[in-house]
């Protein structure tokens, strides 16, 4: 997925969704913040990133190949995976122990 540009759209959606963070660090790694995004982010937010950001539906399926597991719950990984055209959705990311 290419790089996110900290713009004043895309900060302004960094402070909202990974709050916890610096908006330059949280779109840093741009799978991770589409992660909070697919999670979180209201349906004007998803717009913003899609127009500011220009993420796509690859990007969207990328990040969902990729998701770091704990981010994404179950209502919304069956939600986006089936906006994807990916039903029945394959299982959540797992974290891997030990």
């Amino acid at each position: 997925m290419k790089p996110i540009p900290l713009t004043p759209e895309t900060e302004a959606l960094a402070r909202r969704l990974i709050w916890f963070e610096e908006p330059a660090e949280a779109l840093a790694d741009p799978i991770r913040f589409v992660a909070y995004a697919l999670e979180s982010a209201t349906h004007e937010d998803m717009q913003a990133l899609r127009d500011h950001a220009a993420v796509t539906d690859a990007d969207i399926r990328e990040t969902l190949d990729a998701a770091p597991p704990g981010i994404i719950r179950p209502r919304s990984w069956a939600y986006w995976n089936a906006k994807m055209g990916r039903y029945p959705a394959p299982p959540l990311p797992k974290r891997q122990l030990g």
